[in-house]
């Protein structure tokens, strides 16, 4: 995490961080033109208002557009492509989570898992020799901070959206959890989850992915997942 200078104290303290994340702006170098080149600009924000290139626009929330719409879509791209018998789920799914978001009960009771159980909110590390080593020779440059995501129950940040799909399936009065993984972080974090709530869990990984990973493979079948070959079928029709 690359942050001006000015951003934050040294050491990091949560309660003193300034700003608040909420939008991401792309905006065009004021170079471009004579360099052939274009900048993303990343911009924080303290409230809802949007500056872009030093001159205020309308509300940031007013401009966003509704995505994905009714059908799935991102503006031209993007769709519900999926088999027939998979709509009712996927529409159960949706209507839950749509419902679920608003329920403060459901905030509550995720916040408090991620936080005792998972570790959340996670620590920013100051990185003195990082910053150091990109000083300029004028002394300016970034402080660098690493979002410890790592310290997270299972190592990685895997877990905090696994948690939210296991209270969705409790809320929705299912009883297994089926994923999919390559690397088997994903994997673990799901049987992590699945053991704490008392569902059941089936991983699908790669045969390869499998014995390379098989340290993995083993933490989750200890945590109780049933881990099973996963394979492309390529049906190649001619007409």
């Amino acid at each position: 995490m690359l942050l001006p200078p000015s951003s934050l104290p040294k050491p990091y303290a949560a309660s003193h961080l300034p700003l608040n994340f909420n939008k991401f702006t792309s905006c065009p170098s004021s170079t471009a033109t004579t360099t052939k080149t274009s900048l993303i600009v990343c911009t924080l924000f303290r409230d809802s208002t949007r500056h872009r290139m030093g001159e205020e626009t309308k509300d940031s929330e007013s401009v966003v557009l509704q995505r994905p719409d009714s059908f799935g879509r991102f503006g031209k791209f993007g769709g519900k492509y999926v088999p027939e018998t998979l709509m009712y789920a996927l529409s159960e799914l949706e209507s839950a989570f749509k419902s679920l978001a608003r329920d403060q009960d459901f905030q509550k009771e995720l916040d408090g898992i991620l936080r005792d159980y998972v570790g959340r909110e996670s620590p920013l590390y100051f990185a003195e020799r990082l910053t150091e080593h990109y000083k300029h020779p004028n002394g300016e440059g970034p402080d660098i901070y690493l979002k410890r995501e790592d310290l997270n129950h299972t190592g990685a940040h895997k877990i905090n959206n696994a948690v939210a799909q296991a209270l969705l399936a409790k809320r929705l009065g299912k009883q297994r959890i089926i994923a999919e993984t390559g690397a088997g972080q994903h994997g673990v974090a799901t049987a992590t989850v699945c053991a704490r709530f008392g569902l059941q869990c089936i991983v699908y990984m790669g045969a390869q992915d499998m014995e390379r990973q098989s340290l993995n493979v083993f933490r989750m079948r200890l945590l109780g997942a049933e881990v099973c070959f996963s394979c492309l079928i390529l049906l190649i029709f001619n007409y």
